[in-house]
Parts: structure tokens; sequence; C-alpha cells
């Protein structure tokens, strides 16, 4: 019995010592942090309202920069120091789009659509009615730490993805 109450003046005195009061309260680890939805772009930051785009068009919703870009230019701030202009559109009353950069290259390259958006790694481009034309633009582009990259871009409509690469000021190969 003395053994045993020894043995629990141990435990006591651990965990005072370790902050802890009781049962269930010691973790491993913090819980995570909620994931934040990423920002939404709505209707009213369309910059232009066309009919069918032409170029590069993803999974049917979806118009997209050129695959090559012309090398982005000087931001004249940081950590972004240079930026790529270049608008997309998305097709009137289509579902709403995801554009994420993968998380291995948040370090390197950042995105911005839309209107007071800023500079962000993930955005939702919300459906929008059918109103003069059959298209939907937005202004924006890349942001990037270097003047070129070959930045993958996530696009997610629906239950659909697809990965997209766009070289900026040089070109993709395979291994980048």
């Amino acid at each position: 019995m003395r053994a045993l109450s020894a043995l629990l003046q141990a435990l006591t005195a651990a965990l005072v010592i370790t902050g802890c009061s009781g049962p269930g309260s010691v973790q491993a680890k913090p819980p995570a942090a909620p994931i934040a939805s990423p920002p939404r772009v709505g209707c009213d930051q369309t910059i232009q309202q066309t009919g069918a785009p032409g170029g590069r068009i993803v999974l049917g919703v979806l118009a997209v920069p050129p695959a090559h870009l012309p090398t982005a230019v000087p931001s004249g701030s940081r950590p972004w120091r240079y930026f790529r202009k270049y608008g997309l559109a998305i097709r009137a009353g289509s579902p709403a789009v995801l554009i994420t950069v993968p998380a291995a290259w948040r370090h390197r390259a950042a995105i911005g659509w839309g209107n007071n958006i800023g500079v962000v790694s993930s955005l939702r481009l919300l459906s929008c009615p059918r109103q003069l034309g059959a298209w939907n633009g937005y202004a924006g582009g890349f942001y990037l730490r270097s003047a070129s990259g070959c930045v993958p871009l996530l696009v997610e409509i629906g239950r659909r993805a697809a990965t997209l690469r766009f070289a900026i000021g040089r070109s993709c190969s395979s291994a980048t």
C-alpha cells in the first residue's frame, strides 16, 4: 500500500510540474488549426463579360493564361518581388472554380484574381449568371519571388480537377 501511495504522489508531482491538472488534459501536440476557406471572388469582381475567349480552356469552364508567359516584372513589394499580370475568365453559369498553388510551391509563387483579394495561395471563383456575355473575366495574375518559374496550379471544378503549368520567363521540363 505504501508503494502505491508513493507512486501516486510521484505521478501527481509530475503532473503539477508539467502543468497538467488531471485526466484528459495531456496532449501530445496542440490541435490543428481549422483549415481556412479560400477567399471567394464574387460576381461583383468581374471586369468584363464577353463572348467565348480564345486560348486555353480548362475542363470546358475556365479560360486561363497561355502555357508560356513572358518574364515577370518587378512589383516593388516584398516578399513577392515579381508579378506577371494575366487575367482569366469563367464560363457564366458554371460551377464555382477553386484555384490553388500546391503546398510545395507556396514559398515561390502565389496568385491573385479579382478585386481586393490580395496575394493568396488559393481562391474560389463563385458561379455567376449569364448577363451580357457568356464568360466573366477577372483581372490578376501570378506573384513570384524570382522573375521566372514553372508555376503549377491545381484547378477544381465540381468533382473534376486538373493540374496546369505556367512557364513564366522560362520553359518547363518534366522535372520542375
